[in-house]
């Protein structure tokens, strides 16, 4: 049974980097042709993508986030790594990761609370 978990932070000052990882169990992350993706949802908004690392390696984000992210996998780990830098209030929410192939996702993980907050 393929299965993604989400572990992070919780609280966060601001203008810190976040760092939260999706532990994947049940396949390799590096088995064609299924990517990771990262997505997160402020309170009492929308779920936002955020960029995603395929099974080959290379990663991609959006350009709303820009370069305050960075996706990174560990393959002896089977882990997927997203790094948000600066983070603000703003960046309040809970964090999903989710396997997707060919922009249809078919998992997901139970997601992790971020709270960013003096």
């Amino acid at each position: 049974q393929v299965q993604l978990q989400e572990s992070g932070p919780g609280l966060v000052n601001p203008s810190q980097t976040v760092l939260l990882t999706c532990t994947v169990s049940g396949v390799s992350i590096t088995t064609p042709t299924y990517d990771y993706m990262w997505f997160r949802q402020a309170p009492g908004k929308g779920l936002e993508w955020m960029g995603a690392m395929k099974f080959a390696g290379n990663w991609y984000r959006s350009p709303t986030l820009g370069s305050r992210i960075s996706i990174t996998r560990d393959l002896s780990a089977n882990q997927v790594t997203l790094r948000l830098f600066s983070v603000t209030p703003e960046d309040t929410g809970v964090y999903y990761c989710a396997r997707d192939e060919n922009w249809h996702v078919d998992l997901w993980g139970q997601g992790t609370l971020v709270s960013v907050s003096t």
